[in-house]
């Protein structure tokens, strides 16, 4: 894991678990799409580690296939060659219970009250009901929705559907919590304020975190590691700490050490 010789380690670093024993491990992992007449090169030799408690940015172009290795992730996709581990063998992975999502767009079922959105997964996988709406209404109070369990989305705002959407991956207690490009279709307001509310949720929650962007100075704020890759196929370009104090604020992104992150990465996309 490369550091730049600039950087420093602030008294107060991010939560991350032990360096011992990574709880996700990529290795050489390649994936191909096929049709019948040609075949496309999504991810090519993505390696890198994730520790338990990480909020770890994947940050690269737009269609460079970090959609592609998080579904790889979520087990909706096979790759093709490499080693994906998630788990160990005192605590097994079950990636059917085991992972939340969050996506663009909330996805929230129209019909639905938002308590009942929180639900659905509960509800798929038959856990006791009485416990679950307890933590539906404690979940949405962690986002800020407290009120807002009779409302149905199209009462609500971009940015509030999105938190229901957070409460819904976290409703089953997930060890993983994947999130591809969650903001992007909000106001850059919004998703300013979205990205304070996550890292108060990380903190609170304690989950391990993916989060996938093309927002560089979204990467550096919200990640304690980023994970850069070039232009499809996704090939890491660097995996590199951030050494920024927590609680974030706003203001760090007009700091000297904010904008060292963010030209490393602009140098490694060919942007300077």
């Amino acid at each position: 894991m490369s550091t730049s010789a600039t950087e420093t380690r602030p008294a107060t670093a991010p939560p991350v678990g032990p360096a011992a024993e990574p709880f996700i491990h990529l290795a050489g992992v390649s994936k191909v799409y096929r049709s019948e007449r040609k075949e496309h090169l999504a991810i090519s030799d993505a390696t890198f580690d994730v520790q338990p408690g990480e909020l770890v940015a994947l940050v690269g172009p737009s269609g460079c296939g970090k959609s592609t290795l998080l579904k790889i992730l979520a087990g909706l996709h096979g790759h093709d060659q490499g080693t994906v581990r998630i788990g160990s063998a005192s605590h097994p992975f079950d990636p059917a219970r085991d992972i939340g999502m969050v996506f663009q767009a909330p996805l929230l079922l129209k019909w639905r009250r938002i308590l009942d959105n929180v639900l659905l997964p509960a509800e798929l996988l038959g856990l006791p009901m009485a416990a679950a709406k307890e933590r539906a209404r404690e979940l949405l109070a962690l986002v800020g929705l407290s009120g807002y369990e009779d409302k149905y989305p199209y009462e609500l705002s971009g940015g509030m559907q999105q938190r229901a959407a957070i409460a819904r991956a976290l409703i089953h207690d997930p060890k993983l919590v994947l999130m591809d490009e969650p903001f992007g279709a909000l106001d850059a307001l919004t998703r300013e304020k979205m990205n304070l509310e996550l890292l108060r949720i990380w903190k609170e929650s304690g989950k391990t975190i993916i989060f996938v962007t093309h927002g560089i100075s979204e990467a550096v704020f919200l990640g304690s590691r980023v994970v850069v890759f070039t232009a499809g196929p996704a090939r890491m370009a660097d995996n590199f700490e951030i050494h920024l104090p927590h609680p974030r604020t706003l203001d760090m992104k007009t700091q000297e050490q904010f904008g060292v992150y963010t030209r490393r990465i602009y140098r490694l996309l060919g942007m300077e």
